[in-house]
């Protein structure tokens, strides 16, 4: 895809974006683009900055890096959005202002580990298994008020707010209830007194249903096809 082709998709994204979030009583301009730039070359994600995304998403560490030394992310801020094997943490934190992908407390356990050992604080946020779905990881929803009590104890580690991935759907209507009851958990757990954790952000909604993401109450949406076209095969 080219970079005038990949600009008309951020800019037809924004519209849509707008729309949504009209249509909710909602401010656009709170809500933050991420480029989900998985399998598409620096050249692509460029131009996606260039065209005014807010965010770089990376789900894969070993390609993360190597986009990273080309400089393919300067301009905007460098998320993690795929799963975290543990074993890769170290690649990650320090190095990503946000991981999206926290699933598990062992895994919150070793994020703070690192970034302790590397005087930093790491953000993170927490993703729930929305529709508990035995494919999926993350956190089930009854979880969330104990895995705060807990990742409250790590000195390092920053929750930031919550990322779902609901189960797939027909039509994008169909995941509403799905996005409705983050939203219910994002706002109800936004009252929690923790030094290292505050509410900021609601991750949730892709190519297929960000427009009802956001207006079920989405501040940040992960956009990968709408913005680079079909998936490539190779990051050259």
């Amino acid at each position: 895809m080219t970079p005038a082709e990949i600009e008309r998709n951020v800019k037809n994204i924004r519209a849509e974006i707008a729309r949504a979030a009209g249509e909710a009583g909602r401010d656009p301009d709170e809500i933050l683009l991420a480029a989900a730039t998985k399998t598409n070359g620096a050249e692509a994600v460029r131009a996606a900055v260039k065209a005014g995304v807010d965010i770089c998403g990376e789900n894969r560490v070993q390609e993360m890096l190597e986009k990273n030394e080309l400089g393919a992310y300067d301009g905007v801020p460098l998320h993690f959005i795929g799963h975290l094997q543990k074993n890769k943490v170290r690649q990650v934190v320090g190095l990503c202002a946000l991981i999206h992908s926290a699933d598990s407390l062992p895994l919150l356990q070793e994020i703070s580990r690192i970034a302790e050992k590397r005087g930093l604080v790491q953000d993170v946020l927490l993703e729930i298994n929305i529709g508990n779905e035995a494919s999926k990881s993350g956190f089930r929803p009854e979880e969330l008020e104990s895995v705060l009590e807990e990742a409250a104890r790590f000195p390092a580690l920053r929750v930031r707010g919550l990322m779902a991935i609901p189960p797939i759907c027909a039509k994008p209507e169909d995941n509403r209830p799905f996005f409705l009851q983050m939203q219910k958990l994002f706002v109800d757990n936004r009252q929690k007194k923790y030094d290292n954790i505050r509410m900021d952000f609601l991750s949730m909604g892709m190519s297929g249903d960000f427009a009802e993401a956001v207006r079920c109450g989405a501040n940040l949406v992960r956009i990968g096809s709408g913005i680079f076209g079909p998936r490539n095969t190779t990051t050259t």
